[in-house]
This record gives C-alpha cells, sequence and structure tokens, in this order.
C-alpha cells in the first residue's frame, strides 16, 4: 500500500492505495499553526485497522515552503557569491546579507582569479557573529568547475549548520538563476528538514517505519534523505499533486484544462496530449527566478472560502481568505455561503450562510437566493478568465511538454478537468459557461493526495565535456571523468545516461521502469587561430515524469506487488 498526502491551505488530503484501488481516503482541515498535528491526524485516521507491514511508503507534498516564501518569513542567510568579469552579481542580490568576494572561473572551467581566503573568513566570521546559521555559496561557471564553491564551502562550514552549494542542484548555465536557488535552498532548509523529521518520527512511533518521499514541481518524487540535499524542491509540490491526480484520467488527445479548485485556491495546468506542460527554464516564485524545473501551473485566490466582495453593485471574489464559511463558523462570507444557500453542499447551517449574505443582497437589490446566484456566478467566471490569461501567456512562448518542445498550432483546450473539494458543484455550472466538455476527476476530494501516491521517481543530468581539456564534469553529481581527445558526442550521452540511472537508484526508483531520455544534446568545435583544439559538448537527461508503472487508471488498481 502507498500513502499520498497533500497538505493544502485549507484541507489536507490523504489517500491509501492498494492492488485493490483507493483503500481509504481521508480529508481533514488543515491548521496553518500546527501543520504537524494536521498531518499526525490524517496519518492517524487513513491508517486506522491497517496493518503498518502492507504499507511500503508514503509519498508527501505540502505548501510549507511556498507559504514562508510568499510570506517573506524566510530565515537570515549568509550568501557568498563569486563572479568575476561580466555581470556584477550585487544585481542579483537576494537578501539582507549577500557578500561578493574576490575569485573566477572563466566559461570552460580554468581558474583565472585566486579566491581570497581571508575575505571569506572575515565574511564568515560576521555573518556568525550576526547569528546567521545557514549559507549559501554561488560562483560564475561553477557547472564546470565546482572548486572554488567547495573551497568556500570547507572553509566556511565549521561557522554554519548546512552549507549548500550552486551547482549541486542543476546543471544548467544561468548564474542569476543559481543564485536564486541556492539562496532559497538554504532559506528552506530549517522549515523542511523539522516537518518532515517530525512525520518520520511520529511514523515510527506509530509502527510505520515505511520509506518517505517528497514530491517534486516537476510531478516526480525523491527520496526523503535526497530532500536535504535540495530541499528548494519542495516548492510548489501542492499544484504539481493537482496535475498528477488528474494526469491518469486525461483525454489522450488534444489539449486540456485541469483545475483544482480548493478552499484558497484555484491551481491550474494545461495538458497536451495528456502530457503536462513544463517551465524548462524553473519556476518563479515571488521576486525569485529558479533553475527549479517545474510543471507549468498557475494559482489565483479563488476558492471555495474566498472573501466576497461588493461595491457598487458589483461583485468579486477573493484573492484572500479569512478563515472558514461563516455557515461552518467562519467570520465573512464566502462562495461556500452560496452553496449553501442553494442547497448545493451537505452540512452547514444555512440560516448564517443567510445572514452573513443578507448585507449583500440587500446592496444588489436582490433575494439571497438570487445573490447566491451571482456569487457563483462570479467565482466561476473569475477562474475561466484566470484561466484564459495563463492560456494566453502559454501561446505566446515556446511550449515544453515533459518530453519534449511542442510545436503545434495555438493552444486551445477544449476539455475541463475539475477536482478539489466543491469540483461537481463548480463542473455543472462551468459546463453553461465554457466552450467545450467538462468533466469531474474521480475521487476529486483526495485526488491531489492520489496523484501524489501514484507519481514515478525523477530526476535530471546535464554534463559537460571539453576534448580540448580531455575532461567530462556533471558538477550536481560530483562526477568528474578524464576523457580521450576522440570522447564523441554518443559517448557523452551514454555516460549521462548511466549518471543519471546511478542518481535515479539513490532517490529510490525502481530499476526496473526507468524511463530515461536525452532532452538537450550538442556540440561544437572550439577553434584557436585556424585550427580545431578540441569539441565542447553539452547533454542532457532526464527520467520522464509520470504515473508510476502498473498503475491502471480505469480500475483505479496498481498491478504490482512491489509498488
Amino acid at each position: 500500500m502507498i500513502i499520498g498526502l497533500d497538505v493544502g491551505g485549507t484541507h489536507t488530503d490523504v489517500a491509501l492505495i492498494s492492488q485493490k484501488g483507493i483503500e481509504k481516503e481521508v480529508k481533514v482541515l488543515t491548521d496553518e499553526n500546527h501543520l504537524f498535528e494536521t498531518v499526525l491526524t490524517g496519518l492517524e485516521k487513513v491508517t486506522e485497522g491497517v496493518d503498518p507491514k502492507e504499507i511500503r511508503r508514503a509519498v508527501l507534498s505540502t505548501t510549507l515552503a511556498a507559504n514562508l516564501i510568499v510570506q517573506h518569513k524566510l530565515p537570515p542567510v549568509g550568501m557568498i557569491v563569486a563572479g568575476g568579469p561580466g555581470i556584477d552579481p550585487r544585481e542579483f542580490r537576494t537578501n539582507e546579507d549577500f557578500h561578493v568576494v574576490r575569485g573566477a572561473m572563466d566559461h570552460r572551467g580554468r581558474e583565472i582569479e585566486t579566491l581570497d581566503d581571508f575575505e571569506i573568513a572575515m565574511v564568515a566570521q560576521n555573518l556568525k557573529k550576526k547569528g546567521v546559521r545557514y549559507a549559501g555559496v554561488a560562483t560564475k561557471f561553477s557547472v564546470h568547475n565546482p572548486e572554488h564553491e567547495k573551497h568556500i564551502a570547507s572553509l566556511i562550514s565549521p561557522l554554519f549548520e548546512r552549507v549548500f552549494m550552486g551547482h549541486q542542484l542543476s546543471g544548467s548555465l544561468n548564474f542569476p538563476r543559481r543564485i536564486a536557488t541556492t539562496y532559497l535552498n538554504a532559506a528552506v532548509y530549517p522549515v523542511h528538514k523539522a516537518f518532515f523529521e517530525a512525520v518520520k518520527q511520529s511514523l515510527v512511533k506509530k509502527g510505520l517505519d515505511v520509506p518517505i518521499r517528497i514530491l517534486k514541481p516537476d510531478g516526480g518524487n525523491m527520496s526523503f534523505d535526497s530532500s536535504f540535499n535540495d530541499p528548494a524542491l519542495s516548492i510548489l509540490s501542492g499544484p504539481s499533486a493537482s496535475v498528477m491526480g488528474a494526469l491518469a484520467y486525461a483525454p489522450s488527445s488534444g489539449a486540456s484544462l485541469v483545475l483544482d479548485i480548493g478552499g484558497t485556491t484555484t491551481d491550474m495546468a494545461l495538458l497536451i496530449d495528456g502530457v503536462p506542460l513544463l517551465d524548462p527554464l524553473g519556476i518563479e516564485i515571488s521576486p525569485y527566478k529558479t533553475l527549479i524545473r517545474a510543471l507549468h501551473t498557475q494559482s489565483i485566490g479563488v476558492g471555495g472560502d474566498s472573501v466576497i466582495h461588493e461595491q457598487d453593485g458589483v461583485l468579486t471574489i477573493g484573492p484572500e481568505r479569512q478563515g472558514r464559511a461563516m455557515a461552518y463558523g467562519g467570520p465573512v462570507p464566502t462562495p461556500t455561503d452560496a452553496f449553501c444557500v442553494l442547497g448545493l453542499v451537505s452540512g452547514g447551517d444555512r440560516s448564517r450562510a443567510v445572514q452573513g449574505l443578507q448585507p449583500i443582497a440587500d446592496r444588489l437589490k436582490v433575494s439571497v437566493e438570487e445573490a447566491s446566484v451571482q456569487i457563483f456566478d462570479q467565482a466561476c467566471r473569475q477562474i475561466l478568465d484566470g484561466a484564459q490569461q495563463m492560456i494566453d501567456r502559454v501561446n505566446s512562448k515556446p511550449v515544453y511538454t515533459v518530453h519534449e518542445l511542442w510545436e503545434g498550432s495555438e493552444i486551445k483546450p477544449r476539455h475541463l478537468m475539475i477536482l478539489g473539494g466543491p469540483a461537481p458543484q463548480f463542473a455543472e455550472k462551468l459546463m453553461t459557461l465554457f466552450d467545450g466538455s467538462v468533466s469531474v476527476v474521480p475521487h476529486w476530494q483526495v485526488a491531489n493526495a492520489v496523484g501524489c501516491a501514484l507519481a514515478r521517481t525523477t530526476c535530471e543530468v546535464m554534463l559537460f565535456a571539453d576534448t580540448a581539456q580531455q575532461v567530462a564534469v556533471a558538477a550536481g553529481e560530483k562526477a568528474r571523468r578524464d576523457i580521450p581527445r576522440s570522447f564523441s558526442l554518443e559517448d557523452a550521452e551514454q555516460l549521462t545516461l548511466d549518471l543519471l540511472r546511478e542518481k535515479a537508484l539513490q532517490r529510490g526508483a525502481n530499476p526496473d521502469h526507468l524511463e530515461m531520455e536525452v532532452i538537450e544534446s550538442y556540440q561544437f568545435n572550439m577553434i584557436r587561430g585556424f585550427h580545431t583544439i578540441g569539441k565542447n559538448i553539452r547533454v542532457r537527461a532526464q527520467i520522464k515524469p509520470g504515473l508510476i508503472a502498473g498503475y491502471d487508471p480505469i480500475a483505479g488498481k496498481l498491478r504490482r506487488e512491489d509498488l
């Protein structure tokens, strides 16, 4: 059995999946101030009466790290950056404790300016005196030669609890994004570590000593231990869980729009021929442009518990949330109160919903029932407007799926897939507003958690080879190989796939079901004078994001015993 768990802003969804299908599904309210207890409550309910020996692993997603970033609540981090000629790293300052030091490599990874150990030591001592506990180190061209980053890290490590280096997360060349990614790795590390260690210890106390995996923004997962090295990969795992929850039921052809309508936000994504779109450069969150590879998703502040605004007869929904709907004891009226008045939800105190909506109805000069209909319409129209804005942006630039560049015509989704707590209610209304077909994703209430459980283990590797220097480097994998001058593009692709396989197995992938592919592969000659002195080769390979092998979307069952 596999446990899938998704911590959302309003609810935490938990699903238990076995070869018989979904054994249990649980939905509990999220207490943002006590997330640990929230998770434990969900786990206790979903495992009640289940033999712990039958549970093979748990896959978690959370908005915890993302919430810290968007709320500007990140802890102090000491950033030490070396750039050299060209771009001034100060243009990409991430935080208050940002320091640029001497030292530089050229574009082939050769040292052109040595580091100043005394300068680095003074910076580190000052950070230590300020009480900074975590640090990040980023140097230009470190993916070609990480020795400067390693040297700085070795000098300052005794003074900090944890030091992150820029070459470790991604092999992509982009110095500004590498700086931001390194900073976020260090900044979200303490909350990531505390949260998941607490979960792990609690599972052990309950007799559930099972492997824990973390859902990544690209829709794949990685082992809990691996996530300590790349904690920023937990950012935006929640929206990716929505995509993975819908993926098994997506049409195999055409464009589809996935809407996960929750209490706080609506998360949306596009699928082309059943394949998610990708942000190939990396996610942007708050002011930070990163190298964190992710599915292309967007969130808007419209959900069942969003605040209703009325001004001069005009209704707007959200983006803020002030708690639950008034029908369930909340402080302000929300779309869920409108559903309650219209009889679209069970439970709740209809009289409180009416009491909350009556002032709005009076200002609109309509009945409470008619006001509720207008509120419902407005929420649907805002969601569709947000989706259209996302589609317009996607159509304005090259589109990459998780497999390849998609060079088709303009994307015009003809199918809506809806999940989340109020999915059936919204689906019925959206059918009247959307020019296409609309469906509700099976197990819509916990589809995110199902997506977590079914996500495949993924990773990628970037390799650089310089036949003039006779060296191949995959800095993120700590791999450096001596190569002959005859080293070819085909040799580089094979070496990259070998490293990818090794990395995937370390992250917990099933060795019998690795879907590896080369997604970038090119070379160019290096000329000196009138002679070719060698080749510069770059290869990038990935494990395709997708559902684990052996899942039957029709029967909803796992068909392999070793899952």
